[in-house]
């Protein structure tokens, strides 16, 4: 390979470095870039604690986050993600469930996020058939329940997933980490100490 000779054997960490830094190879975008479909980040700031979509594997978001102007003010205080009735609704991160029963006939199970601050921000997933209790710690990834066949508020089955803290709605999308996030292809890098081939 002719790279093998127009490179010194010196430099080769430096061009790795070089390789590693390049943004074409760097980790997919912050959750606030991936956040264009679910609106941006407002309000207190929420760590990135989350290790698991609540459905599926990077489920189709149907709806984005649209914070209200105001308290009362319409909008979309969730992001909206495609999932059939009887697909299991996992916690995001680890915490204890604060409510798991029907609010205006729909099925609702909230979390409390475990080391998120005093008091707790709380995910809440919609509509769901519990399988979990209020009181019971649950582990990132832990189903709490089901997508209920009726009560959904989107034109296709979805699972509306909702993020509470500091009295305000955010963005539940900026709970996952860029790893979560990542959409794009994966890419290959080098291995050291393996030889180039001549």
């Amino acid at each position: 390979m002719r790279l093998r000779r127009c490179v010194h054997p010196g430099t080769w960490p430096a061009l790795l470095a070089a390789l590693l830094l390049t943004p074409a190879l760097a980790p997919g975008p912050a959750p606030a870039a991936v956040a264009a479909d679910g609106g941006r980040p407002a309000g207190p700031a929420v760590p990135a604690v989350g290790r698991a979509w609540p459905v599926g594997a990077r489920p189709p978001v149907l709806r984005g986050w649209d914070p209200p102007p105001g308290p009362y003010a319409p909008g979309h205080r969730g992001v909206d993600l495609a999932a059939a009735p009887g697909t299991p609704v996992r916690a995001v991160a680890p915490g204890r469930v604060s409510f798991a029963g029907r609010v205006a006939g729909k099925g609702v199970v909230s979390v409390e996020l475990a080391g998120t601050g005093d008091p707790p921000l709380r995910t809440t997933y919609e509509p769901v058939r519990a399988s979990v209790r209020a009181g019971e710690t649950v582990a990132a990834g832990e189903v709490v329940g089901a997508v209920e066949p009726a009560g959904s508020h989107c034109a296709a089955p979805c699972l509306h997933w909702g993020l509470r803290g500091e009295g305000t709605y955010l963005n539940p999308l900026t709970l996952l980490p860029p790893w979560l996030l990542r959409t794009g292809p994966s890419r290959l890098l080098p291995v050291l100490g393996v030889p180039l081939p001549p």
